[in-house]
C-alpha cells in the first residue's frame, strides 16, 4: 500500500496541544504536518459552544506563555475567557504563527499501524488518505471524545437532541420552549442559567449532584493585567512551582488546626473571591477526610441559603468528597433554581427508563421537550485515544494494551508503541494543572528528547516495560495517599463510562511532575529505549 505522503513528524489535533507542538517542531526543523477533525483550530474550544461556556483558569493563566510577544500583545476582556474569546485567541495564535499550511482539517485520523519494513507508522484517515511518518503525536485532548450513554429510544426522538460536547455553530434559541437537560457536570451548571433565562419550562435531570463555587467574574482589572504583564516570566515561574501550576494563592494551614470562627472567616474569603481558589484554602482538604467535610459543609450551607424549596437545596448538596469530582465554578447556578420555570428531578429516586419521541419516561413520570440536552460529559483521558485503531509492531492494538488501564511513561510514551507520543494523557497532571501549562512542558520536553536523538543518530525511542510498570505504580501511590481515588465516582477514574477500567488517570503535583522529568532527561531520559 503506497502512502501518499512520508513526513517526519504527524501531529493529531489541532487544540492548544496540537498548535504548539506543531509551532515548536516546526522551528526545529522537522517537516509536520497536523490533521484535525474539526473545521478549525481551538480544540474543545472548537467543539464546546453550549451557551456560558468559560474557561475557569485566570485568563491571563490559561494562555501561552512561549512567546512573551503574544504574551503582551493580546488583552482579555475578562477574569475569566468566554468560549468565543478563546476561540478568537486560538485562531490569533494560528494566524500570527502562519500555522494553518500545515493544518489539515475536517480530517479524522482512523488508524495507525507501525510498519516494520520501513520503521514508520502508516496512518489511515477516514477520508481514505495514506501517510507514513517517522514520529506520532497525539493531540487528541483529554476531553474531546463525548459520551452519550445507552439511553433506550434515544433513536426515536424526534425533537431538537443536543450534546454540550457538539454544540451547533449556529445560534440555539430556547426561547418559549420546553427543555429537558441531563446531567449537572461543569457544562449543565454553566448553561442552565443561561438556559434558564430563556425557556417557558427547564427541567433537569441529576443523578449525582457537584460542588460548585461562584466565579464572581468581571471585566479584566486592567492594573492587575498591567502588574502581571510587567514581569510575566516571574509570575509564571511562581505559579510553576504550585500544586496545580495555578495562582491559587494556597493557605499552609491546616483546616483542622483552626478554631471553627477563623475556619468560617477563611472560607467565606474564598467563596467570596471565588473559583477554583476555594479548594486551597487549606492545605489539607485533599488529604484528610475530616478537614475535607469542613468544606463540605460550608459549601452546603451556603447552598441552603440561597435555594429557597429546602428540598431542592437538600437535593443540590453533594454527598461525595469535594475535590474528587471535578470542583465546578458558576454565575447563579444555584440561584437559578429558585426560578418557577426550573425543575429539579433526582434520577437516583425516578430514574430515567426510555427516551420517547417527544421527551423522556422516568420511572414516576413522563415528560415532553421541545429540545433535549444531553449534558453527559466525556470519555476522559483515554476515549480520543480509544477511537483511533492504533497498532504497533507486534500487531498489538492499544486498546488491548490498555485492557486494564491507561499504563505508560510519564503520561508521554507507551511501551510497544514506538515513535508514538502523547500531549497531557493518562498518567500526567493534565486535567488536576493548568491545562496549557502542561501543555507547554509536554511539548517541550518531546521536543529536546526528539532534538537529543537526532544529534545522536538514533530513529527509534519507546518507554521501557520496567518504566512503564514503575510509572502506573507511582501514579497510583500518589493517588492512594489522597481523597481523589476513594471519595466518589467520577471521570478522573473512568466511573462515568460503563465497562471502562477504573483506575485513577491524572498525577497529583505539577512541580514534582517536572522534577521527575527534568533529572530523568538529565540522565539520559532513563526509562526511555532507543535504537
Amino acid at each position: 500500500m503506497n502512502a501518499e505522503r512520508s513526513i517526519d513528524i504527524v501531529i493529531v489535533g489541532a487544540g492548544f496541544a496540537g498548535m504548539y507542538a506543531l509551532y515548536k517542531m516546526r522551528r526545529l526543523g522537522f517537516d509536520v504536518q497536523v490533521y484535525e477533525a474539526g473545521g478549525g483550530v481551538g480544540g474543545t474550544w472548537y467543539w464546546n459552544r453550549y451557551p456560558g461556556a468559560r474557561c475557569d483558569v485566570n485568563s491571563l493563566e490559561y494562555s501561552y506563555q512561549f512567546s512573551d510577544d503574544l504574551q503582551q500583545e493580546w488583552n482579555w476582556s475578562e477574569k475569566y475567557s468566554s468560549q468565543p474569546e478563546i476561540l478568537d485567541y486560538a485562531n490569533h495564535v494560528a494566524d500570527r504563527f502562519d500555522l494553518r499550511d500545515s493544518i489539515q482539517f475536517n480530517t479524522r485520523i482512523a488508524s495507525l499501524q507501525f510498519d516494520e519494513s520501513s520503521k514508520l507508522w502508516l496512518g489511515e484517515t477516514e477520508q481514505g488518505e495514506y501517510f507514513f511518518a517517522h514520529y506520532c503525536i497525539m493531540a487528541t485532548g483529554c476531553l474531546s471524545k463525548h459520551n452519550i450513554p445507552d439511553f433506550k429510544g434515544l433513536e426515536n426522538y424526534s425533537g431538537e437532541l443536543l450534546h454540550t460536547g457538539q454544540w451547533p455553530h449556529g445560534e440555539v434559541n430556547f426561547s418559549g420552549k420546553s427543555v429537558g437537560i441531563i446531567g449537572t457536570g461543569s457544562s449543565a451548571i454553566q448553561s442552565i442559567p443561561i438556559i434558564a433565562q430563556q425557556a417557558r419550562k427547564l427541567t433537569v435531570f441529576q443523578r449525582t449532584a457537584s460542588f460548585s463555587i461562584p466565579a464572581h467574574n468581571a471585566a479584566m482589572d486592567k492594573a492587575y493585567e498591567r502588574e502581571i504583564k510587567a514581569n510575566y516570566a516571574a509570575f509564571r515561574e511562581q505559579n510553576a512551582q504550585r500544586y496545580a501550576a495555578l495562582n491559587n494563592k494556597p493557605n499552609p494551614a491546616s483546616a483542622l488546626e483552626m478554631s471553627e470562627s477563623d475556619r468560617e472567616t477563611i472560607y467565606e474569603q474564598r467563596w467570596l473571591e471565588g473559583g477554583l481558589p476555594f479548594l486551597a484554602s487549606f492545605n489539607d482538604l485533599g488529604i484528610n477526610a475530616t478537614a475535607n467535610a469542613t468544606a463540605a459543609d460550608f459549601v452546603h450551607r451556603k447552598i441552603k441559603q440561597i435555594v429557597t424549596d429546602p428540598k431542592v437545596a437538600a437535593m443540590l448538596c453533594p454527598e461525595t468528597v469535594m475535590g474528587c469530582k471535578r470542583l465546578c465554578v458558576d454565575t447563579n447556578y444555584y440561584a437559578t433554581f429558585n426560578q418557577d420555570n426550573v425543575e429539579l428531578v433526582d434520577v437516583n429516586a425516578s430514574a430515567i427508563e426510555s427516551i420517547t419521541k417527544t421527551g423522556l419516561k422516568t420511572t414516576n413520570t413522563e415528560y415532553k421537550f421541545d429540545s433535549l440536552i444531553l449534558a453527559t460529559g466525556f470519555d476522559a483521558m483515554t476515549g480520543a485515544l480509544l477511537s483511533i485503531d492504533i497498532k504497533g509492531p507486534s500487531n498489538q492494538t492499544l486498546k488491548d494494551h490498555w485492557r486494564d488501564g491507561p499504563t505508560n511513561f510519564l503520561g508521554l510514551s507507551i511501551n510497544g508503541f514506538p515513535n508514538l507520543f502523547m500531549i497531557t494523557g493518562p498518567g500526567s497532571p493534565s486535567v488536576l494543572a493548568n491545562m496549557i501549562v502542561a501543555i507547554e512542558q509536554h511539548v517541550d520536553f518531546i521536543a529536546d528528547l526528539l532534538v537529543s536523538m537526532r544529534g545522536a543518530n538514533q530513529m527509534r525511542v519507546e518507554a521501557s516495560l520496567e518504566a512503564e510498570l514503575s510509572w502506573v505504580k507511582t501514579v497510583n501511590r500518589i493517588a492512594d495517599q489522597t481523597l481523589y481515588p476513594r471519595g466518589c465516582k467520577s471521570w478522573y477514574s473512568g466511573s462515568n463510562i460503563p465497562g471502562k477500567p477504573r483506575v485513577f488517570m491524572p498525577y497529583l503535583g505539577y512541580p514534582s511532575y517536572v522534577d521527575k522529568c527534568n533529572k530523568i532527561a538529565a540522565e539520559g531520559y532513563r526509562g526511555f529505549d532507543f535504537a
